[in-house]
């Protein structure tokens, strides 16, 4: 009776070593929320920009709707400051493996076409929904500049 204990007391424990081996090795996955560009555009791109320069590893989604998208139109610039020109960040952090996403009811609000936006930008039809799956169906991370 106590070798049948002290086996099952073992892969208990090795199943739960294994399980937290697999979670330290995998990598983070975060999603940023921009939906007034004008006030989060430059912050949230130096904060994944820093948050690659630690954790390279690390998967990041950006999800943009409402005036959150207007970043990510060709030729932007931050009307703060005409130093920071978007599609320059944007291209640096998408050869990063950062995933940019605009939401296509924000399109369909506004009266625009996906030709005015940057080629390193994705389509989903919701920016909310989106978050929403990343969070809840995979485990993404959220975060609003």
């Amino acid at each position: 009776m106590k070798f049948i204990a002290s086996l099952i007391l073992g892969m208990a424990l090795s199943l739960s070593a294994t399980a937290q081996t697999v979670a330290q090795s995998a990598a983070d996955k975060v999603v940023y929320h921009i939906d007034n560009a004008a006030a989060q555009a430059t912050k949230g791109l130096r904060n994944i920009r820093n948050h690659l320069d630690v954790a390279p590893e690390t998967q990041i989604v950006v999800v943009t709707h409402a005036d959150g998208v207007d970043f990510l139109m060709e030729g932007a610039k931050d009307k703060a400051n005409t130093n920071v020109d978007y599609g320059a960040l944007v291209s640096a952090l998408k050869a990063r493996g950062v995933r940019f996403e605009i939401c296509e009811i924000t399109l369909k609000n506004r009266n625009l076409n996906k030709a005015q936006f940057s080629m390193d930008a994705e389509f989903t039809p919701s920016g909310v929904v989106r978050i929403g799956r990343l969070q809840a169906r995979e485990g993404y991370a959220y975060i609003k500049p």
